[in-house]
């Protein structure tokens, strides 16, 4: 197992329980904020499957490229910063109408 395979688990491994604290707060809040900063999380951790899934080759980086770029990969690496965002602009949207 190389480096990068270590980083994966490492990072799957802190990611399932990110995930799992994120949909039990789920669960329990109704908060538009929360609720995108959530989907934040979980889109991360699609990511990283994704790239795990692509080190060991069971997928292909190559799904669909436009001018060169993985349309797939550059998605799925921005999700989460996209989600955060709102989240954030969210907040403080409601902190600046009070």
């Amino acid at each position: 197992m190389n480096s990068e395979h270590i980083m994966l688990v490492i990072q799957l491994t802190i990611g399932s329980a990110a995930v799992f604290l994120a949909i039990v707060l789920w669960s329990k809040t109704r908060d538009t904020a929360w609720m995108f900063g959530i989907i934040g999380v979980i889109a991360g951790y699609g990511e990283t499957i994704f790239r795990t899934l692509k080190s060991f080759g069971i997928v292909s980086a190559d799904l669909l490229v436009i001018s060169g770029i993985p349309v797939f990969e550059l998605v799925l690496a921005n999700l989460p910063m996209l989600f955060f965002a709102i989240a954030f602009l969210l907040v403080i949207n409601r902190k600046t109408n009070r």
